[in-house]
């Protein structure tokens, strides 16, 4: 397993045998990044798949509400919109969710 470096200016991870010149998100210099111990590499290396789960996850619930958003507009018949207008508010409820999991990922260094 390559070694994961954090940078202390804006959290970006980098993957390497050594930090990089320069961050890639901030331009802070390499001595701006933290190696990261072994426990804490792991925690990314094993959430990594699961946080790109989540994301896709708020990605499609976000698309659902934009159709949801266009059936309601096309107002074809009330049980029509009724059932637009639950699919949208279930869609927040489930992008909230794994935004709220996401934020957990994070704080516990996940990330």
């Amino acid at each position: 397993m390559k070694m994961l470096w954090k940078c202390s200016v804006c959290r970006f991870t980098h993957e390497g045998d050594q930090a990089p010149e320069k961050c890639p998100k901030c331009g802070a210099p390499a001595e701006k990044f933290n190696a990261l111990s072994e426990e804490d590499a792991q925690k990314i290396y094993a959430s990594d798949r699961t946080n790109d789960i989540h994301m896709e996850i708020a990605n499609l619930a976000m698309r659902i509400a934009e159709l949801a958003e266009e059936g309601i507009k096309i107002d074809l018949d009330p049980p029509c919109v009724a059932v637009f207008t639950n699919a949208k508010k279930e869609a927040w409820i489930i992008k909230q969710r794994s935004k709220a999991e996401l934020s957990g990922h994070m704080e516990k260094g996940k990330w």
